[in-house]
């Protein structure tokens, strides 16, 4: 009995320094991804302010809807700059995470995701001269409740969901391409369905990404290998981020009130 009682504790011990672990590991998750989220806007808001100018005399350019832009803005909102600002988050995505967690140590990649945050408010900017600061504000709100939602529940289900990934990778492929090919047609119809398809994609990956970030340290814990648990919460970090961000975007489409 003294044996079992033994065996008892010592199981009921391991299973409460796991679970320690993990909270201390998704907390790291949420609030890397958190600061990345308040370098993104940051950065957008600063750049949209740089690129635009209420006195006509500083102005190279004017929008159809009256927004004056400086010659920065015009640079990065018309010139063919814009789509290096456009697609570089994809090229440092797809190329060059991968390499920096690797062989990068986690602050070195922890510094560099937050770079990357940074460059993808360059990309974002823009939101700032086509719709209302209330409706981007609204749609965050929504954005971070839906969020929210969907993470609690991905974290807390049983249900094994870790069947979506390939599914939900090949829609996010798809959608890449139909934004692409969209760039050229300018489908309002086409960009609808697009808009729609990818709220639904990501809200799926949040959950998807959630459990996925949780199963990973929960196999991988024992080891005890505290460099690969932090890239490891980088990484899950990152992919809440563009879950967040994505499904923002899309929403902002539907959502968001043109200057």
């Amino acid at each position: 009995m003294a044996d079992y009682n033994t065996m008892t504790a010592q199981t009921g011990a391991r299973s409460a320094a796991v679970d320690a672990g993990l909270r201390a590991h998704m907390n790291k998750v949420y609030a890397t991804m958190s600061i990345g989220m308040v370098i993104t806007a940051a950065a957008a808001w600063a750049f949209a302010g740089l690129a635009t100018t209420t006195d006509p005399s500083q102005a190279t350019v004017q929008l159809q809807n009256g927004t004056l832009l400086t010659s920065f803005g015009q640079a990065i909102y018309i010139s063919p700059l814009r789509w290096v600002i456009m697609f570089a988050p994809l090229a440092i995505l797809f190329f060059g995470f991968g390499a920096v967690m690797r062989k990068a140590t986690a602050a070195t990649a922890q510094i560099f995701f937050y770079g990357f945050a940074a460059l993808i408010g360059l990309s974002l900017s823009s939101i700032f001269i086509r719709y209302t600061g209330f409706s981007i504000t609204q749609t965050f709100l929504v954005t971070a409740i839906a969020f929210a939602g969907l993470s609690l529940w991905g974290y807390t289900t049983k249900k094994d969901i870790s069947g979506w990934g390939s599914f939900l990778i090949m829609g996010v492929i798809g959608l890449l391409v139909a934004m692409i090919i969209n760039i050229f047609l300018q489908s309002p119809a086409l960009m609808f369905a697009i808009s729609g398809i990818g709220v639904l994609i990501f809200a799926a990956l949040t959950a998807y990404d959630t459990q996925n970030i949780k199963n990973t340290y929960l196999a991988h814990a024992h080891y005890g290998d505290q460099e690969w648990l932090d890239k490891s919460a980088i990484s899950g970090a990152l992919n809440l981020y563009l879950d967040f961000l994505n499904m923002f975007q899309f929403l902002l489409m539907f959502m968001g009130q043109q200057e």
